[in-house]
């Protein structure tokens, strides 16, 4: 991902959003997203970025932007661990089913077996039904971790998937 594909991936990810989290988040919420401040947030992370986070983008003919991954190492508050952390992996709604996420989530698990992480972690919202049962396809599993964050004063659980990385991909 470059600095010139930051409004493309702010429109993926924002359109993601409204489209995977309808039910799930407060529509307000997702009605209220802006594709303009989440391009400007993506420009000063690339800008001042230490390298550590991956941003690809998956292009289709003709070059427009199929869907946007991000990953890098573990967060788990200040405890930093050898795991890596899938971020984000997004399409736009009309590119689900067409084989853009799982062509980006094998990107990123090569990538992340290359450096010799030992697993991979996510997090994914409870009730998102379709997107655990594409992570359950790729290999993934909920390892019984589980926490919540707040949009718009409603609690929205999220559940922790693990895979594996020994003996690479």
């Amino acid at each position: 991902m470059t600095a010139d594909d930051c409004e493309a991936v702010a429109g993926i990810r924002t359109r993601g959003w409204q489209h995977a989290y309808r039910g799930l988040v407060p529509q307000p919420y997702l009605d209220g997203l802006d594709a303009g401040a989440d391009a400007e947030r993506h420009r000063a992370r690339l800008a001042d970025g230490d390298g550590t986070v991956v941003n690809l983008v998956a292009e289709a003919d003709g070059g427009e932007l199929a869907g946007w991954a991000a990953f890098g190492p573990y967060r788990d508050g200040d405890v930093r661990t050898e795991d890596a952390e899938l971020y984000a992996l997004y399409l736009p709604p009309e590119r689900i089913g067409q084989g853009v996420a799982r062509t980006l989530l094998t990107e990123v698990t090569h990538r992340c077996a290359a450096a010799d992480h030992p697993r991979i972690r996510l997090w994914v919202l409870g009730g998102n039904a379709r997107a655990r049962r594409f992570y359950e396809r790729a290999g993934f599993g909920a390892d019984g971790a589980e926490e919540s964050f707040e949009v718009d004063g409603v609690v929205v659980p999220e559940v922790r998937y693990t895979k594996e990385l020994t003996g690479r991909p």
